[in-house]
């Protein structure tokens, strides 16, 4: 049984007559009465008496009943694919570190609460290396993460560019100092980020490529969990430079600069190569894509 069909029973319901349904649906009349000849067999049952005027059987009446309920159904399920192309909505799970959530997602999520309701989001807060994987094996829609390397089944954006900067409290020996170099790290306790992280992966190179050997007293698995240690002045540490601006205005944290790591590090959207999108992922994706750089890496 198709959708044909049950149209063309009922164009027959309503006309009486096989000619006339044929010419409403643009169908010839042998075409009309094979239709019909098809569902009878199918159902092994007599749908229509075809003596003048052409009427339903007893059985073709409850099978036209039924077929109503099926175009409605199938009317109501159109309505809805169209409705999805006008008004976004579904659910996305999106991925991130913890200091990018607390960094950026307010002002993007708040953005599209206002604006598309009918979006739902869920958040699932993670080490920067475990976003791309999760992406990638399809246990998140969206990640925002550092595009730290190339991955051919994943499709990536830049969305702005952080660095990483040393931060101590205001009671360490060296919260006067505007500048050092890398140099000086290997001499002072640091608060270091796990090993699994991009942070971390970047600041072990750059140890490694100068022969440093730190002094790690703590490794914390997300940038807050850090910066809170340092507040207490159990340490020094090196984390994104966007992910302070608010204990440097309130004077909890000092940034000093370390020549050695002001390199650009890019922030992006990620999503997997060749997955379907419903409305609200193409909806994220195209207005994240489109917010200009300030949007994200303003204090306000």
């Amino acid at each position: 049984m198709n959708i044909s069909q049950l149209e063309t029973l009922l164009t027959i319901s309503k006309t009486m007559s096989f000619r006339k349904a044929g010419e409403l649906l643009n169908l010839t009349q042998p075409a009309v009465s094979a239709q019909i000849k098809s569902l009878e067999d199918e159902f092994k049952t007599v749908l229509i008496d075809r003596n003048q005027p052409v009427t339903l059987t007893d059985r073709g009446q409850v099978f036209l009943e039924h077929g109503e309920q099926i175009l409605a159904i199938v009317e109501e399920l159109k309505q809805k694919l169209s409705d999805l192309n006008q008004i976004p909505q579904g659910q996305i799970v999106l991925g991130t570190t913890a200091s990018i959530a607390v960094q950026i997602l307010p002002r993007v999520l708040s953005y599209f609460k206002d604006q598309f309701p009918m979006i739902k989001t869920r958040i699932h807060s993670m080490p920067s290396s475990q976003v791309m994987a999760s992406v990638e094996n399809g246990t998140l829609d969206i990640g925002i993460t550092y595009l730290s390397e190339r991955n051919p089944n994943v499709e990536t954006s830049i969305l702005y560019y952080d660095t990483y900067e040393l931060v101590v409290s205001p009671e360490h020996p060296m919260s006067h100092l505007k500048h050092t170099t890398v140099e000086s790290l290997k001499d002072i306790p640091m608060i270091m980020l796990s090993p699994d992280t991009l942070g971390r992966r970047f600041l072990d190179q750059i140890f490694k490529r100068y022969n440093l050997q730190p002094n790690i007293v703590m490794e914390l698995s997300s940038s807050e969990e850090v910066k809170r240690m340092v507040e207490i002045n159990l340490g020094a540490a090196v984390v994104s430079k966007l992910s302070i601006v608010n204990e440097v205005r309130l004077g909890t944290l000092n940034r000093i600069k370390v020549n050695e790591l002001d390199l650009s590090h890019p922030v992006g959207v990620v999503y997997k190569s060749g997955r379907y999108l419903n409305s609200a992922m193409q909806q994220f994706l195209s207005d994240v894509k489109g917010m200009p750089e300030d949007q994200f890496i303003s204090s306000e």
